[in-house]
């Protein structure tokens, strides 16, 4: 009955002070929803900015030939380097920290299909091609496999824009188009993937098949790069040490001339994503939590107006036995009522806010904001915070008053 006459005189005291406690419980709700939105935003664009960038494939590393820069076992300097099949099974042989790798041919070239022509990037990979560079094939068909590469099988599989442009709304797989002049049977039609990055053409305007039909129907020797995916991203760095010294015996330049090949560490992206969206959602949260302060800062100051309005009351209750942990609890209730009140508004508010924005038709560039776990124990953690800091210093002074000096008052 304590708890429950304390929360009725607190009531009470709140009535009298209705415009203040509204405006109170509207600012904590306001910073509520700032730091929820925010957060929440910032998930959602990290999300999206991985999506995009993992659009070229998952931990990758691309290789390219270079020219060399030192002479060499003599060798001048300035020869250019060039890649074949054999340094692709060199550097798998070599390198057991390498998980897969493929060679990558290319050649832009006519293609067409009736009286439909284009020329796209005709791509020549190995099977292990399509996993690592996240190439999925819409239901009903398949990407390259061994057999297509043991047998120089003339398949090929099409990027989802070349799929439209030639065929439109028509069924691709099992249909024949012409590359050059030689018909190739359509196996696969890639899905539409986001892809914000790519070192020769998006993978939807590039059809792909085997290398060993590629190096046979063009004639092909060399390799326009090799592409592989560590079996451990931390290892990255040392596999890239290993690469320009097995490479540098299989081609004969200086393992320290690094412009004699050039790496592409899609790796060292996710690292620096990593760090960055920490930065990121860190400055977002801390932008809300000013707007939440300021929400703290009013029911500290009601709070004082409480404890002011309500003296004698403290005395009374002191004079009759009520403890200071008592007189402090009391207040701390009556804090986290109004916190507690103005966080509900701010949450039911966030979850309103946030769904519409997801509605917006800007998922591609930003992302699709999304209240996380951690976003709703950031936020209530933040709230908690808030909540004993503005109900402390009142609390405390409640506890402290002389029942005499109150009684007085």
């Amino acid at each position: 009955m304590g708890i429950l006459d304390s929360l009725s005189q607190f009531v009470q005291d709140l009535r009298t002070q209705r415009l203040r406690t509204t405006l109170t419980i509207l600012g904590i709700a306001w910073g509520t929803v700032a730091v929820v939105v925010l957060l929440a935003f910032g998930v959602g664009l990290e999300k999206q900015s991985r999506k995009n960038m993992h659009g070229m494939g998952n931990g990758v590393v691309v290789v390219f030939p270079g020219r060399t820069t030192k002479p060499f076992e003599g060798y001048p300097d300035g020869r250019p380097i060039r890649f074949t099949e054999r340094e692709v099974r060199t550097v798998a042989s070599q390198i057991p920290d390498i998980r897969e790798i493929s060679a990558e041919y290319t050649r832009r070239t006519p293609m067409r299909r009736g009286t439909v022509n284009t020329t796209p990037t005709v791509t020549g990979i190995y099977p292990v091609y399509g996993e690592m560079r996240n190439i999925i094939p819409e239901p009903g068909g398949r990407f390259l496999n061994d057999l297509d590469q043991q047998y120089r099988r003339r398949v090929v599989v099409l990027g989802d824009e070349i799929k439209r442009l030639l065929f439109g709304e028509e069924n691709a797989v099992g249909q024949q188009v012409f590359v050059g002049d030689t018909p190739f049977t359509v196996i696969g039609v890639m899905q539409k993937k986001t892809q914000n990055s790519s070192y020769n053409t998006r993978d939807q305007d590039r059809v792909f098949i085997p290398a060993s039909t590629h190096a046979s129907l063009f004639g092909d020797r060399y390799l326009n790069n090799l592409i592989y995916r560590p079996s451990d991203p931390e290892r990255a760095e040392a596999i890239e040490q290993s690469l320009y010294s097995v490479l540098g015996r299989s081609l004969r330049f200086d393992a320290t001339d690094k412009d004699a090949i050039g790496v592409w560490d899609t790796n060292q992206m996710d690292k620096f994503m990593k760090y960055f969206f920490v930065g990121f959602n860190l400055f977002m949260g801390i932008i809300g939590s000013f707007t939440l302060t300021v929400g703290g800062i009013g029911v500290a100051n009601i709070m004082y107006v409480v404890v002011k309005e309500r003296t004698r009351e403290i005395g009374i209750k002191r004079s009759v036995g009520a403890t200071r942990g008592r007189i402090l609890a009391q207040f701390f209730t009556e804090t986290f009522v109004i916190v507690g009140s103005g966080a509900l508004l701010g949450f039911i508010a966030a979850v309103g806010l946030v769904k519409a924005l997801g509605m917006l038709p800007v998922q591609d560039f930003v992302g699709t904001p999304e209240i996380s776990p951690t976003v709703a124990l950031a936020t209530v953690s933040l709230l908690a915070l808030i909540a004993i800091l503005a109900g402390w210093f009142p609390a405390r002074r409640a506890s402290k008053l002389d029942p005499v000096e109150c009684l007085r008052a």
